[in-house]
Protein backbone atom coordinates (compact mmCIF):
# COMPACT_ATOMS: atom_id res chain seq x y z
CA UNK A 1 0.00 0.00 0.00
CA UNK A 2 2.81 2.41 0.88
CA UNK A 3 5.03 1.29 -1.98
CA UNK A 4 7.89 0.25 0.30
CA UNK A 5 9.82 -3.02 -0.10
CA UNK A 6 10.15 -4.95 3.15
CA UNK A 7 11.39 -8.29 4.44
CA UNK A 8 9.87 -9.67 7.62
CA UNK A 9 11.67 -12.44 9.50
CA UNK A 10 10.48 -14.50 12.46
CA UNK A 11 12.51 -16.88 14.59
CA UNK A 12 9.60 -19.15 15.52
CA UNK A 13 9.18 -22.07 13.09
CA UNK A 14 5.38 -21.77 13.10
CA UNK A 15 2.84 -19.15 14.00
CA UNK A 16 1.32 -19.00 17.47
CA UNK A 17 -1.81 -21.03 18.05
CA UNK A 18 -2.49 -20.36 21.74
CA UNK A 19 -1.67 -18.00 24.58
CA UNK A 20 0.31 -14.76 24.73
CA UNK A 21 -1.41 -11.37 24.42
CA UNK A 22 -5.16 -11.34 23.93
CA UNK A 23 -6.79 -7.92 24.48
CA UNK A 24 -7.35 -5.15 21.94
CA UNK A 25 -8.30 -1.78 23.43
CA UNK A 26 -10.67 0.80 21.94
CA UNK A 27 -8.04 2.99 20.27
CA UNK A 28 -6.24 -0.01 18.83
CA UNK A 29 -9.51 -1.18 17.26
CA UNK A 30 -9.68 2.25 15.59
CA UNK A 31 -6.15 1.71 14.29
CA UNK A 32 -7.13 -1.69 12.89
CA UNK A 33 -10.15 -0.04 11.30
CA UNK A 34 -7.84 2.43 9.55
CA UNK A 35 -6.10 -0.55 7.90
CA UNK A 36 -9.38 -2.24 6.99
CA UNK A 37 -8.88 -5.04 9.54
CA UNK A 38 -11.30 -4.24 12.37
CA UNK A 39 -14.31 -6.04 10.93
CA UNK A 40 -12.59 -9.42 11.00
CA UNK A 41 -11.04 -8.73 14.40
CA UNK A 42 -14.45 -7.96 15.90
CA UNK A 43 -16.09 -10.90 14.14
CA UNK A 44 -13.57 -13.48 15.35
CA UNK A 45 -12.97 -12.02 18.79
CA UNK A 46 -15.04 -11.67 21.93
CA UNK A 47 -16.46 -8.28 22.91
CA UNK A 48 -16.23 -7.24 26.56
CA UNK A 49 -18.48 -4.36 27.63
CA UNK A 50 -18.72 -4.65 31.40
CA UNK A 51 -16.43 -5.06 34.37
CA UNK A 52 -17.12 -6.31 37.91
CA UNK A 53 -15.35 -5.97 41.22
CA UNK A 54 -15.33 -8.60 43.96
CA UNK A 55 -14.03 -8.09 47.48
CA UNK A 56 -14.16 -10.00 50.76
CA UNK A 57 -17.22 -9.90 53.02
CA UNK A 58 -17.29 -10.38 56.78
CA UNK A 59 -17.08 -14.16 56.33
CA UNK A 60 -13.89 -13.79 54.32
CA UNK A 61 -15.65 -14.87 51.11
CA UNK A 62 -15.83 -12.75 47.99
CA UNK A 63 -18.94 -10.93 46.85
CA UNK A 64 -19.66 -8.47 44.05
CA UNK A 65 -19.26 -4.88 45.18
CA UNK A 66 -19.68 -3.07 41.86
CA UNK A 67 -20.45 -3.55 38.18
CA UNK A 68 -19.80 -0.83 35.62
CA UNK A 69 -19.21 -0.04 31.99
CA UNK A 70 -15.73 -1.21 31.01
CA UNK A 71 -14.67 1.60 28.65
CA UNK A 72 -15.07 4.95 30.37
CA UNK A 73 -14.23 7.59 27.69
CA UNK A 74 -17.41 8.96 26.13
CA UNK A 75 -15.61 9.59 22.84
CA UNK A 76 -14.93 5.88 22.26
CA UNK A 77 -16.02 4.77 18.82
CA UNK A 78 -15.73 1.15 19.92
CA UNK A 79 -16.90 1.20 23.58
CA UNK A 80 -15.55 -2.25 24.36
CA UNK A 81 -12.39 -4.32 24.19
CA UNK A 82 -11.92 -7.31 21.91
CA UNK A 83 -10.29 -10.40 23.37
CA UNK A 84 -8.72 -12.91 21.01
CA UNK A 85 -5.58 -14.99 21.40
CA UNK A 86 -2.41 -13.65 19.82
CA UNK A 87 -2.19 -16.44 17.25
CA UNK A 88 -5.54 -15.46 15.74
CA UNK A 89 -4.57 -11.79 15.83
CA UNK A 90 -1.33 -12.57 14.01
CA UNK A 91 -3.28 -14.58 11.41
CA UNK A 92 -5.32 -11.51 10.52
CA UNK A 93 -2.12 -9.51 10.04
CA UNK A 94 -0.39 -12.29 8.08
CA UNK A 95 -3.37 -12.65 5.75
CA UNK A 96 -3.30 -8.89 5.12
CA UNK A 97 0.43 -9.06 4.35
CA UNK A 98 -0.17 -11.93 1.95
CA UNK A 99 -2.89 -9.92 0.21
CA UNK A 100 -0.27 -7.22 -0.43
CA UNK A 101 2.30 -9.72 -1.67
CA UNK A 102 4.41 -9.89 1.50
CA UNK A 103 5.26 -13.14 3.25
CA UNK A 104 6.85 -13.56 6.67
CA UNK A 105 10.00 -15.69 6.47
CA UNK A 106 10.42 -18.28 9.22
CA UNK A 107 12.28 -19.74 10.96
CA UNK A 108 14.89 -17.06 10.32
CA UNK A 109 16.91 -15.12 12.90
CA UNK A 110 19.56 -12.38 12.74
CA UNK A 111 23.03 -13.32 13.95
CA UNK A 112 24.93 -10.08 13.25
CA UNK A 113 24.20 -6.45 12.47
CA UNK A 114 26.55 -3.67 11.41
CA UNK A 115 25.72 0.03 11.20
CA UNK A 116 27.92 2.10 8.90
CA UNK A 117 30.06 4.79 10.51
CA UNK A 118 30.21 6.78 7.27
CA UNK A 119 28.34 10.05 7.84
CA UNK A 120 27.62 10.60 4.15
CA UNK A 121 26.34 7.06 3.72
CA UNK A 122 24.07 7.41 6.73
CA UNK A 123 22.72 10.70 5.40
CA UNK A 124 21.98 9.41 1.91
CA UNK A 125 18.62 7.77 1.39
CA UNK A 126 19.91 6.00 -1.71
CA UNK A 127 22.47 4.11 0.39
CA UNK A 128 22.15 0.86 2.33
CA UNK A 129 24.20 1.55 5.47
CA UNK A 130 23.05 -1.54 7.38
CA UNK A 131 24.44 -5.05 7.00
CA UNK A 132 22.53 -7.90 8.60
CA UNK A 133 23.46 -11.57 8.68
CA UNK A 134 20.43 -13.83 8.65
CA UNK A 135 20.39 -17.52 9.48
CA UNK A 136 17.80 -20.06 8.45
CA UNK A 137 17.10 -22.25 11.44
CA UNK A 138 15.55 -25.15 9.55
CA UNK A 139 18.52 -26.19 7.42
CA UNK A 140 21.79 -28.02 8.12
CA UNK A 141 23.42 -26.98 4.86
CA UNK A 142 25.90 -24.24 5.73
CA UNK A 143 25.93 -23.12 2.09
CA UNK A 144 22.37 -21.84 2.31
CA UNK A 145 22.05 -21.34 6.05
CA UNK A 146 23.49 -17.80 6.17
CA UNK A 147 22.60 -14.76 4.10
CA UNK A 148 24.01 -11.25 4.20
CA UNK A 149 21.47 -8.53 3.58
CA UNK A 150 21.92 -4.81 3.01
CA UNK A 151 19.13 -2.56 4.24
CA UNK A 152 18.21 1.08 4.53
CA UNK A 153 16.34 0.58 7.80
CA UNK A 154 15.85 -2.20 10.36
CA UNK A 155 13.03 -2.43 12.88
CA UNK A 156 13.38 -4.79 15.83
CA UNK A 157 10.00 -5.88 17.18
CA UNK A 158 11.50 -8.95 18.79
CA UNK A 159 10.12 -8.80 22.30
CA UNK A 160 11.32 -8.10 25.81
CA UNK A 161 14.53 -10.09 25.26
CA UNK A 162 15.17 -8.27 21.96
CA UNK A 163 18.21 -9.49 20.06
CA UNK A 164 18.32 -6.22 18.11
CA UNK A 165 18.37 -4.13 21.28
CA UNK A 166 21.11 -6.21 22.86
CA UNK A 167 23.20 -6.33 19.67
CA UNK A 168 23.24 -2.53 19.58
CA UNK A 169 23.90 -2.16 23.33
CA UNK A 170 20.71 -0.26 24.06
CA UNK A 171 20.15 -0.39 27.80
CA UNK A 172 16.85 -1.14 29.51
CA UNK A 173 16.28 1.20 32.43
CA UNK A 174 13.99 0.38 35.32
CA UNK A 175 13.43 -2.43 37.75
CA UNK A 176 11.82 -5.78 38.39
CA UNK A 177 9.11 -5.98 40.98
CA UNK A 178 8.74 -8.84 43.42
CA UNK A 179 5.24 -9.63 42.19
CA UNK A 180 4.82 -13.08 40.63
CA UNK A 181 1.76 -13.99 38.60
CA UNK A 182 0.40 -17.04 36.86
CA UNK A 183 -1.68 -16.97 33.69
CA UNK A 184 -3.96 -19.76 32.53
CA UNK A 185 -6.42 -20.05 29.65
CA UNK A 186 -9.30 -22.41 30.39
CA UNK A 187 -12.86 -23.27 29.51
CA UNK A 188 -14.40 -22.73 32.95
CA UNK A 189 -17.13 -24.52 34.81
CA UNK A 190 -18.15 -22.05 37.51
CA UNK A 191 -21.09 -20.45 39.26
CA UNK A 192 -19.37 -17.03 39.38
CA UNK A 193 -22.05 -14.89 37.67
CA UNK A 194 -19.56 -12.40 36.23
CA UNK A 195 -17.22 -14.86 34.53
CA UNK A 196 -18.00 -13.23 31.13
CA UNK A 197 -17.03 -9.76 32.33
CA UNK A 198 -13.59 -8.34 33.08
CA UNK A 199 -13.70 -9.22 36.76
CA UNK A 200 -11.21 -8.18 39.43
CA UNK A 201 -11.27 -10.45 42.46
CA UNK A 202 -9.58 -9.02 45.53
CA UNK A 203 -9.74 -11.73 48.18
CA UNK A 204 -8.06 -12.45 51.47
CA UNK A 205 -6.23 -15.22 49.61
CA UNK A 206 -4.83 -12.93 46.91
CA UNK A 207 -5.87 -11.21 43.72
CA UNK A 208 -7.22 -12.69 40.49
CA UNK A 209 -8.27 -11.03 37.26
CA UNK A 210 -10.73 -12.70 34.90
CA UNK A 211 -10.60 -11.93 31.16
CA UNK A 212 -13.35 -13.53 29.04
CA UNK A 213 -12.14 -14.81 25.70
CA UNK A 214 -13.42 -16.22 22.42
CA UNK A 215 -14.92 -19.70 22.12
CA UNK A 216 -16.13 -19.88 25.75
CA UNK A 217 -12.57 -19.53 27.07
CA UNK A 218 -11.48 -17.40 30.01
CA UNK A 219 -8.04 -16.19 31.01
CA UNK A 220 -7.13 -15.95 34.68
CA UNK A 221 -4.31 -13.79 36.01
CA UNK A 222 -3.49 -15.24 39.43
CA UNK A 223 -1.31 -13.63 42.10
CA UNK A 224 1.22 -16.19 43.38
CA UNK A 225 3.17 -16.37 46.65
CA UNK A 226 6.85 -16.07 45.78
CA UNK A 227 7.75 -19.00 47.99
CA UNK A 228 5.81 -21.34 45.72
CA UNK A 229 7.78 -20.71 42.55
CA UNK A 230 10.93 -18.76 43.45
CA UNK A 231 14.30 -20.51 43.07
CA UNK A 232 16.76 -18.90 45.53
CA UNK A 233 19.76 -20.47 43.77
CA UNK A 234 19.04 -18.62 40.51
CA UNK A 235 17.06 -15.66 41.82
CA UNK A 236 14.34 -16.40 39.23
CA UNK A 237 10.95 -18.03 39.10
CA UNK A 238 11.04 -21.72 38.22
CA UNK A 239 8.09 -22.79 36.06
CA UNK A 240 8.77 -26.41 36.99
CA UNK A 241 7.49 -25.66 40.49
CA UNK A 242 4.08 -24.78 39.11
CA UNK A 243 1.46 -26.60 37.03
CA UNK A 244 -2.03 -25.89 35.67
CA UNK A 245 -3.53 -27.90 38.54
CA UNK A 246 -1.62 -25.87 41.12
CA UNK A 247 -2.61 -22.59 39.45
CA UNK A 248 -6.26 -23.56 39.52
CA UNK A 249 -5.89 -24.57 43.15
CA UNK A 250 -4.65 -21.09 44.03
CA UNK A 251 -7.51 -19.52 42.02
CA UNK A 252 -10.14 -21.70 43.73
CA UNK A 253 -9.18 -20.25 47.11
CA UNK A 254 -9.70 -16.74 45.71
CA UNK A 255 -13.09 -17.69 44.18
CA UNK A 256 -14.65 -18.92 47.44
CA UNK A 257 -17.61 -19.37 47.93
CA UNK A 258 -17.92 -19.83 44.17
CA UNK A 259 -16.86 -23.03 42.48
CA UNK A 260 -14.19 -23.14 39.78
CA UNK A 261 -13.32 -26.05 37.55
CA UNK A 262 -11.73 -26.28 34.11
CA UNK A 263 -13.13 -28.52 31.42
CA UNK A 264 -10.14 -27.67 29.23
CA UNK A 265 -6.73 -26.05 29.82
CA UNK A 266 -5.35 -24.42 26.67
CA UNK A 267 -2.20 -22.60 27.85
CA UNK A 268 -0.48 -21.38 30.99
CA UNK A 269 2.68 -19.67 32.21
CA UNK A 270 4.13 -17.75 35.15
CA UNK A 271 6.08 -14.49 35.13
CA UNK A 272 7.51 -11.66 37.16
CA UNK A 273 6.76 -8.05 36.38
CA UNK A 274 9.47 -5.79 34.97
CA UNK A 275 8.83 -2.08 34.48
CA UNK A 276 11.56 -0.96 32.14
CA UNK A 277 12.12 1.32 29.20
CA UNK A 278 14.88 1.41 26.59
CA UNK A 279 17.38 4.25 26.91
CA UNK A 280 16.97 4.88 23.18
CA UNK A 281 14.50 3.79 20.53
CA UNK A 282 16.91 4.04 17.62
CA UNK A 283 20.50 4.02 16.47
CA UNK A 284 21.27 6.87 14.08
CA UNK A 285 17.61 6.84 12.97
CA UNK A 286 18.48 3.76 10.89
CA UNK A 287 17.73 0.95 13.33
CA UNK A 288 14.58 1.17 15.45
CA UNK A 289 13.03 -0.93 18.16
CA UNK A 290 9.32 -1.09 18.95
CA UNK A 291 6.92 -2.80 21.30
CA UNK A 292 8.20 -4.99 24.13
CA UNK A 293 11.71 -4.51 22.76
CA UNK A 294 11.65 -0.99 24.19
CA UNK A 295 9.22 -1.13 27.12
CA UNK A 296 8.01 -3.80 29.55
CA UNK A 297 5.27 -3.62 32.15
CA UNK A 298 2.56 -5.71 33.74
CA UNK A 299 -0.25 -7.09 31.55
CA UNK A 300 -3.09 -6.16 33.93
CA UNK A 301 -4.37 -3.22 31.92
CA UNK A 302 -3.83 -4.95 28.58
CA UNK A 303 -1.22 -2.51 27.29
CA UNK A 304 1.55 -4.77 25.96
CA UNK A 305 0.24 -5.67 22.52
CA UNK A 306 -1.71 -2.42 22.26
CA UNK A 307 1.35 -0.29 22.96
CA UNK A 308 3.36 -2.37 20.48
CA UNK A 309 0.79 -1.98 17.70
CA UNK A 310 0.62 1.75 18.27
CA UNK A 311 4.43 2.05 18.30
CA UNK A 312 4.53 0.46 14.87
CA UNK A 313 1.56 2.50 13.66
CA UNK A 314 3.43 5.66 14.63
CA UNK A 315 6.69 4.63 12.96
CA UNK A 316 5.43 3.01 9.75
CA UNK A 317 4.04 6.07 8.00
CA UNK A 318 7.08 8.16 8.91
CA UNK A 319 9.43 5.59 7.39
CA UNK A 320 7.26 5.40 4.27
CA UNK A 321 7.29 9.18 3.83
CA UNK A 322 11.08 9.29 4.21
CA UNK A 323 11.70 6.30 1.92
CA UNK A 324 9.51 7.85 -0.77
CA UNK A 325 11.60 11.00 -0.55
CA UNK A 326 8.65 13.08 0.53
CA UNK A 327 9.83 13.86 4.05
CA UNK A 328 13.13 14.78 5.65
CA UNK A 329 14.83 12.05 7.72
CA UNK A 330 14.45 14.43 10.66
CA UNK A 331 10.82 13.28 10.75
CA UNK A 332 12.01 9.96 12.19
CA UNK A 333 13.18 11.67 15.38
CA UNK A 334 9.55 12.24 16.32
CA UNK A 335 9.03 8.47 16.72
CA UNK A 336 11.11 8.31 19.88
CA UNK A 337 9.89 11.73 21.02
CA UNK A 338 6.26 10.61 20.91
CA UNK A 339 6.37 6.93 21.77
CA UNK A 340 9.04 7.00 24.47
CA UNK A 341 7.11 9.65 26.36
CA UNK A 342 4.06 7.42 26.08
CA UNK A 343 6.07 4.48 27.47
CA UNK A 344 7.27 6.58 30.40
CA UNK A 345 3.69 7.57 31.17
CA UNK A 346 2.68 3.92 30.80
CA UNK A 347 5.22 2.73 33.35
CA UNK A 348 4.22 5.48 35.79
CA UNK A 349 0.62 4.37 35.43
CA UNK A 350 1.57 0.70 35.63
CA UNK A 351 3.36 1.15 38.94
CA UNK A 352 0.31 2.76 40.49
CA UNK A 353 -2.03 0.21 38.93
CA UNK A 354 0.11 -2.72 40.06
CA UNK A 355 -0.16 -1.59 43.70
CA UNK A 356 -3.92 -2.12 43.48
CA UNK A 357 -3.49 -5.73 42.40
CA UNK A 358 -0.78 -6.56 44.92
CA UNK A 359 -2.24 -4.73 47.94
CA UNK A 360 -4.31 -6.29 50.70
CA UNK A 361 -8.10 -5.91 50.48
CA UNK A 362 -10.15 -3.97 52.99
CA UNK A 363 -11.68 -6.22 55.63
CA UNK A 364 -13.21 -5.82 59.07
CA UNK A 365 -9.74 -6.39 60.53
CA UNK A 366 -7.95 -4.23 57.94
CA UNK A 367 -9.85 -1.01 57.39
CA UNK A 368 -6.83 0.54 55.67
CA UNK A 369 -6.90 -2.07 52.91
CA UNK A 370 -8.00 -1.53 49.32
CA UNK A 371 -11.67 -1.53 48.33
CA UNK A 372 -13.43 -1.58 44.97
CA UNK A 373 -13.55 2.22 45.21
CA UNK A 374 -9.77 2.32 44.77
CA UNK A 375 -10.09 0.32 41.55
CA UNK A 376 -13.04 2.44 40.45
CA UNK A 377 -11.14 5.68 40.99
CA UNK A 378 -8.15 4.26 39.13
CA UNK A 379 -10.42 3.30 36.21
CA UNK A 380 -11.84 6.81 36.17
CA UNK A 381 -8.39 8.38 36.41
CA UNK A 382 -6.69 6.18 33.84
CA UNK A 383 -9.62 5.27 31.59
CA UNK A 384 -8.52 7.46 28.67
CA UNK A 385 -4.99 6.13 29.01
CA UNK A 386 -5.92 2.44 29.28
CA UNK A 387 -8.13 2.61 26.20
CA UNK A 388 -5.54 4.65 24.29
CA UNK A 389 -8.15 7.25 23.43
CA UNK A 390 -6.61 9.94 25.60
CA UNK A 391 -3.01 9.56 24.39
CA UNK A 392 -1.73 13.01 23.49
CA UNK A 393 1.57 13.73 21.77
CA UNK A 394 3.58 16.72 22.91
CA UNK A 395 4.25 19.79 20.74
CA UNK A 396 6.77 19.09 17.98
CA UNK A 397 7.23 19.59 14.26
CA UNK A 398 4.18 17.33 13.86
CA UNK A 399 2.04 18.80 16.64
CA UNK A 400 1.33 22.54 16.44
CA UNK A 401 -1.28 23.80 18.90
CA UNK A 402 -0.99 27.50 18.05
CA UNK A 403 -4.59 27.75 16.85
CA UNK A 404 -6.19 25.24 19.19
CA UNK A 405 -8.94 27.74 19.97
CA UNK A 406 -10.46 27.26 16.52
CA UNK A 407 -11.49 23.70 17.44
CA UNK A 408 -11.72 23.65 21.23
CA UNK A 409 -12.82 20.04 21.57
CA UNK A 410 -10.65 18.58 18.83
CA UNK A 411 -7.46 18.25 20.82
CA UNK A 412 -4.28 18.76 18.80
CA UNK A 413 -1.92 15.86 19.45
CA UNK A 414 -4.78 13.42 20.10
CA UNK A 415 -6.47 11.11 17.63
CA UNK A 416 -9.26 12.52 15.46
CA UNK A 417 -12.49 12.12 17.38
CA UNK A 418 -15.15 9.96 15.73
CA UNK A 419 -18.20 11.74 14.35
CA UNK A 420 -20.90 10.81 11.84
CA UNK A 421 -21.51 13.14 8.92
CA UNK A 422 -23.58 12.55 5.77
CA UNK A 423 -22.28 12.68 2.23
CA UNK A 424 -23.65 15.69 0.40
CA UNK A 425 -24.14 13.79 -2.85
CA UNK A 426 -26.24 10.87 -1.60
CA UNK A 427 -26.95 11.50 2.11
CA UNK A 428 -25.15 8.31 3.12
CA UNK A 429 -24.01 8.54 6.76
CA UNK A 430 -20.24 8.11 7.09
CA UNK A 431 -17.93 7.97 10.09
CA UNK A 432 -15.18 10.55 9.67
CA UNK A 433 -12.54 8.08 10.88
CA UNK A 434 -13.41 5.86 7.91
CA UNK A 435 -12.48 8.77 5.66
CA UNK A 436 -8.99 8.80 7.22
CA UNK A 437 -7.43 5.44 6.29
CA UNK A 438 -3.79 4.74 7.18
CA UNK A 439 -2.64 5.23 3.57
CA UNK A 440 0.42 7.44 4.33
CA UNK A 441 -1.39 10.60 3.21
CA UNK A 442 -2.11 13.72 5.24
CA UNK A 443 -5.81 14.52 5.44
CA UNK A 444 -6.83 18.16 5.05
CA UNK A 445 -10.31 18.71 6.44
CA UNK A 446 -11.87 21.97 5.28
CA UNK A 447 -14.75 23.06 7.52
CA UNK A 448 -16.46 25.65 5.34
CA UNK A 449 -19.29 26.68 7.63
CA UNK A 450 -22.64 27.61 6.05
CA UNK A 451 -22.51 28.14 2.28
CA UNK A 452 -23.82 31.70 2.02
CA UNK A 453 -22.92 33.75 -1.06
CA UNK A 454 -20.22 35.53 0.93
CA UNK A 455 -18.86 32.24 2.26
CA UNK A 456 -18.75 30.72 -1.21
CA UNK A 457 -16.73 33.71 -2.38
CA UNK A 458 -14.33 33.23 0.53
CA UNK A 459 -13.96 29.52 -0.23
CA UNK A 460 -13.18 30.30 -3.87
CA UNK A 461 -10.58 32.81 -2.71
CA UNK A 462 -9.04 30.14 -0.44
CA UNK A 463 -8.88 27.72 -3.36
CA UNK A 464 -7.04 30.32 -5.43
CA UNK A 465 -4.47 30.80 -2.65
CA UNK A 466 -3.96 27.06 -2.26
CA UNK A 467 -3.32 26.68 -5.99
CA UNK A 468 -0.32 28.99 -5.80
CA UNK A 469 3.06 27.23 -6.16
CA UNK A 470 4.07 28.50 -2.70
CA UNK A 471 1.13 26.85 -0.90
CA UNK A 472 1.67 23.52 0.86
CA UNK A 473 -0.88 21.80 -1.38
CA UNK A 474 1.21 22.52 -4.48
CA UNK A 475 4.70 22.79 -3.02
CA UNK A 476 4.91 19.23 -1.69
CA UNK A 477 2.76 17.35 -4.20
CA UNK A 478 5.01 15.20 -6.43
CA UNK A 479 4.61 16.30 -10.05
CA UNK A 480 1.52 18.28 -9.06
CA UNK A 481 -0.30 15.12 -8.00
CA UNK A 482 -1.99 16.56 -4.93
CA UNK A 483 -3.96 13.42 -4.06
CA UNK A 484 -0.81 11.31 -3.73
CA UNK A 485 0.22 13.08 -0.51
CA UNK A 486 -2.86 15.08 0.55
CA UNK A 487 -6.47 13.95 0.76
CA UNK A 488 -8.83 16.94 0.94
CA UNK A 489 -12.23 16.44 2.58
CA UNK A 490 -14.76 19.25 2.80
CA UNK A 491 -17.32 19.43 5.61
CA UNK A 492 -20.19 21.88 5.16
CA UNK A 493 -22.50 23.17 7.88
CA UNK A 494 -25.74 22.69 6.01
CA UNK A 495 -28.85 20.58 5.62
CA UNK A 496 -29.00 17.67 3.18
CA UNK A 497 -32.22 18.93 1.60
CA UNK A 498 -30.77 22.40 0.92
CA UNK A 499 -27.03 22.20 0.25
CA UNK A 500 -25.70 22.14 -3.32
CA UNK A 501 -22.22 20.66 -3.00
CA UNK A 502 -21.29 21.58 -6.58
CA UNK A 503 -20.73 25.19 -5.50
CA UNK A 504 -17.64 23.95 -3.64
CA UNK A 505 -14.47 24.58 -5.73
CA UNK A 506 -13.06 21.53 -7.52
CA UNK A 507 -9.95 21.62 -5.36
CA UNK A 508 -12.15 20.78 -2.37
CA UNK A 509 -14.15 18.04 -4.11
CA UNK A 510 -11.72 15.86 -6.02
CA UNK A 511 -14.45 13.21 -5.92
CA UNK A 512 -18.17 13.47 -5.25
CA UNK A 513 -17.74 11.49 -2.04
CA UNK A 514 -15.32 14.03 -0.56
CA UNK A 515 -17.94 16.61 0.45
CA UNK A 516 -19.78 15.94 3.72
CA UNK A 517 -22.62 17.69 5.52
CA UNK A 518 -22.95 18.24 9.25
CA UNK A 519 -26.46 16.83 9.31
CA UNK A 520 -28.31 13.69 10.36
CA UNK A 521 -29.10 10.75 8.12
CA UNK A 522 -32.49 10.59 6.40
CA UNK A 523 -34.02 8.87 9.44
CA UNK A 524 -32.69 11.53 11.80
CA UNK A 525 -30.91 8.91 13.94
CA UNK A 526 -27.23 9.38 13.19
CA UNK A 527 -25.00 12.38 12.70
CA UNK A 528 -25.40 16.10 13.20
CA UNK A 529 -23.83 18.63 15.58
CA UNK A 530 -20.30 17.86 14.37
CA UNK A 531 -19.20 21.50 14.41
CA UNK A 532 -20.52 21.79 17.95
CA UNK A 533 -18.87 18.52 19.00
CA UNK A 534 -15.50 19.66 17.69
CA UNK A 535 -15.87 23.24 18.96
CA UNK A 536 -15.59 24.70 15.45
CA UNK A 537 -17.32 27.99 14.65
CA UNK A 538 -19.54 27.65 11.53
CA UNK A 539 -18.96 31.38 10.96
CA UNK A 540 -15.31 30.64 10.10
CA UNK A 541 -13.50 28.57 7.50
CA UNK A 542 -11.29 26.22 9.48
CA UNK A 543 -8.61 23.77 8.37
CA UNK A 544 -7.88 20.61 10.35
CA UNK A 545 -4.70 18.72 9.44
CA UNK A 546 -4.85 15.03 10.33
CA UNK A 547 -1.62 13.06 10.22
CA UNK A 548 -1.42 9.71 8.39
CA UNK A 549 -1.74 7.90 11.74
CA UNK A 550 -5.07 9.60 12.49
CA UNK A 551 -3.76 12.17 15.01
CA UNK A 552 -4.62 15.85 14.72
CA UNK A 553 -1.45 17.70 13.81
CA UNK A 554 -2.76 21.23 13.46
CA UNK A 555 -5.88 23.38 13.37
CA UNK A 556 -5.92 26.80 11.71
CA UNK A 557 -8.32 29.41 10.38
CA UNK A 558 -8.20 29.94 6.63
CA UNK A 559 -6.62 33.33 7.32
CA UNK A 560 -3.52 31.60 8.78
CA UNK A 561 -2.30 29.73 5.69
CA UNK A 562 1.22 30.94 6.35
CA UNK A 563 1.21 28.97 9.59
CA UNK A 564 0.00 25.84 7.79
CA UNK A 565 2.72 26.30 5.18
CA UNK A 566 5.32 26.58 7.95
CA UNK A 567 3.94 23.46 9.62
CA UNK A 568 4.59 21.30 6.58
CA UNK A 569 7.89 23.00 5.72
CA UNK A 570 9.31 21.66 9.00
CA UNK A 571 9.43 18.09 7.68
CA UNK A 572 8.24 17.78 4.06
CA UNK A 573 10.56 18.18 1.06
CA UNK A 574 9.46 20.52 -1.78
CA UNK A 575 8.61 18.59 -4.94
CA UNK A 576 11.39 20.25 -6.93
CA UNK A 577 14.06 18.73 -4.67
CA UNK A 578 13.34 15.07 -5.36
CA UNK A 579 11.84 12.68 -7.83
CA UNK A 580 9.34 10.01 -6.94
Amino acid sequence: MAGVDVRIIEQRPTKLTVGQADGIQSRTIEVWQSYGLAERLIREGNQVHMSAFYGPNQRGEIECTKRERLVTPLTARFPFIVTLHQGAIESILLDSLSHHGVKMEQPVAPSAIEVSEDIEELASLSSYPLKITLERLDTVDDAIKKENVRAKFVIGTDGAHSWVRKALNIAMEGEHTEAIWGVIDIIPDTDLPDIRKVTRIHSTNGTCMVIPREDDKVRLYIQLPGSDVFDPSTGRVDKRKMSPEKLLGVARKMFRPFELRATEVEWWTIYTIGQRIASSYSVRERVFIAGDACHTHSPKAGQGMNASINDSHNLAWKLAQVLRGWASPSLLKTYELERRQFAQDLITFDKEYQVLFSGKPRTAENQDGLSHEHFFRASEKFGDFITGIGVQYAPSALVNAKHQGYANSLIIGQRMRPQTFVRAADALPVEIQDMLPADVRFKVLVFTGILTDTRIANINSLAVQLKKPSSFIQKYAPYGNVSSIFDIITIVAGRKDEANFLVVPLLFRSHWSKVLLDDTDVMGRRGGHGYETYGIDPAEITLVIVRPDGYVGMVAPSTALDDVNRYFSAFLIPRGLYSS
